[in-house]
């Protein structure tokens, strides 16, 4: 399962370290898309294949679902390890999260987690800790 915050740094070729913890979990690849709030979203390739599943089963002759399924499917990349636990982040993913140097990396359950650019995280976590009450709260109609 991937959860807790981590930061890491952009190397100087723009690598990044995946915390060791969710390199276990990966294996030797796994798929990097762009994702809402400008962050990314990684997904386990098992993950991907379902989460994928999910995305050609909406219907063609719906817009909103065509946007969705051409801007997360064509922003996708699968990614390798080097041999030191880091990936390449592609210049594409890099500008459309706003990513410069510092990358906060967070477990989201059993097959995802997430990057932010670490200071739109901490912005966003600042005002999520602000209203977590009434997020909560708002959660009952979810069925949670």
């Amino acid at each position: 399962m991937f959860m807790g915050t981590y930061q890491h740094s952009l190397d100087t070729k723009n690598r990044l370290i995946i915390p060791a913890k969710f390199r276990n979990q990966l294996g030797e690849s796994f798929v990097i898309t762009r994702w809402m709030d400008h962050s990314l979203r990684a997904y386990t390739l098992e993950g991907w294949q379902d989460f994928s599943k999910k995305i050609n089963a909406l219907p063609e002759t719906n817009s909103k679902a065509r946007q969705f399924k051409r801007f997360v499917f064509g922003g996708a990349l699968e990614v390798e390890f080097d041999k030191q636990g880091r990936i390449n982040l592609s210049q594409t993913l890099r500008d459309y999260a706003k990513i410069e140097k510092n990358v906060t990396v967070f477990g989201l359950g059993d097959t995802t987690f997430e990057l932010w650019s670490t200071e739109k995280w901490q912005a966003y976590e600042d005002e999520t800790a602000e209203n977590f009450d009434d997020i909560a709260d708002g959660l009952e109609e979810l069925g949670f």
